[in-house]
């Protein structure tokens, strides 16, 4: 799906990636953990090909680079940490922006059953028709979730998607809905790379985690082989337990 070998970036004089190696298979959830600071959203943008790197990032065994942006619009999706607050746009016109690749003029049926499905999904329908100015920031965080995943809304197969800090300003239960629509999206062979700062929800979702600290990787692997006491408490600087999950039985990360 995506294989990035030696990815290192500077701004500067200073180092933000030093020598990173991404393999990501088709259907895979990977999760980017690690203390702030550690290089996870440049990573991403860089996977994403938002951010030029000196090294080849291989996309379907293709140069990354060397895709048409309007194919690969179809292809991969990014959720950025940073979305805008100010759009003077109703609710269904933002997520409508996800369909843009797939018509020039005027939307087609399948692109208001795209939009329409996913604002389902994400729990906004009811607020299709609100200013979208008006919402709260969970809410915006999951009209853009909505607008990113309406975008992938086709019959190619195994899609991309980047997620960085999905999660923000969402309740409990908004956080475990876009966590599932994002498994649910890789189930389907498609993959997904999200930067994630709650441990334990990368633990129960993520099929590999990559664990992050000052540019470097590191651990890499599946939860179980990343999640060790002894791994976190190196990689965040302070002390944790690991235990079993008592419901999941994946690793449960207690802080102090």
């Amino acid at each position: 799906m995506i294989k990035a070998h030696q990815i290192s970036y500077k701004h500067k004089e200073f180092h933000i990636l030093d020598s990173v190696d991404v393999h990501l298979e088709y259907g895979e959830f990977l999760a980017i953990v690690g203390p702030n600071g550690a290089g996870k959203s440049s990573l991403l943008s860089i996977l994403a090909n938002e951010v030029k790197s000196k090294q080849q990032i291989l996309f379907k065994d293709k140069n990354i680079s060397d895709w048409p942006v309007k194919e690969l619009s179809k292809h991969k999706a990014k959720f950025s940490q940073h979305n805008s607050n100010d759009i003077p746009l109703e609710v269904k016109d933002v997520v409508m922006m996800g369909r843009y690749p797939y018509f020039d003029a005027r939307p087609k049926q399948e692109d208001h059953e795209a939009m329409n499905k996913m604002m389902y999904e994400t729990d906004v329908f009811h607020l299709k028709g609100r200013e979208y100015n008006t919402l709260s920031g969970g809410e915006k965080q999951r009209v853009h979730l909505s607008r990113v995943m309406a975008q992938l809304q086709n019959e190619i197969a195994h899609k991309l998607i980047f997620l960085d800090e999905p999660l923000n300003n969402l309740d409990v239960k908004h956080q475990y809905k876009a966590l599932e629509i994002i498994k649910n999206f890789t189930q389907r062979a498609n993959s997904a790379v999200v930067v994630l700062h709650d441990l334990n929800l990368a633990a129960q979702y993520a099929d590999k985690i990559l664990l992050m600290k000052s540019g470097r990787v590191a651990a890499y692997g599946t939860p179980e082989e990343v999640f060790t006491a002894e791994k976190i408490t190196e990689a965040y600087n302070f002390p944790c337990t690991v235990c079993d999950h008592p419901i999941t039985h994946n690793p449960m990360i207690i802080f102090g």
